[in-house]
């Protein structure tokens, strides 16, 4: 299949990073529940109460239960980089396929696109890693519009 890699965002992962950026911008020990931030960023709650799970689960979130509870980060947004949010939605680190889905494709047996597919994804991938959610939340954007 052509261009079977995309290097465009999905929504997911722009819902997933406008969360985690909702609440890197609350105040210090915070909750905010799932609907709330749903409603502010504009997602479907349920949908985004998944994510918030999965993000649960690799220790991005903590989750507590009650009328006091939902969401918030376990650590300082400046700590938590972009790749470490998207990764467990997108798998972004394994994007070493082909651009053009070519399976034979190496650095031995290149495809057309190779060399140059390699730097937009490597300077992809380091723009994740070095962007941070206090980068995000600094510019006051939340949207994943």
């Amino acid at each position: 299949m052509l261009f079977e890699v995309s290097i465009v965002i999905s929504k997911t992962a722009k819902h997933t990073i406008a969360a985690l950026t909702f609440l890197a911008e609350l105040p210090e020990g915070r909750f905010a529940g799932a609907a709330d931030i749903a409603e502010m960023i504009d997602a479907p709650p349920n949908y985004l109460g998944k994510l918030l799970k999965t993000l649960a689960d690799v220790r991005l979130v903590e989750s507590r239960k009650g009328k006091a509870g939902g969401f918030r980060l376990t650590r300082p947004p400046s700590e938590i980089s972009l790749i470490e949010a998207v990764e467990p939605i997108e798998h972004v680190s394994r994007w070493s396929d082909c651009f053009l889905g070519r399976g034979c494709c190496s650095g031995d047996t290149p495809c057309s696109v190779h060399v140059r597919w390699g730097k937009v994804r490597d300077a992809y991938l380091d723009f994740l890693k070095t962007t941070s959610l206090a980068d995000l939340a600094a510019r006051g954007s939340i949207s994943a519009g």
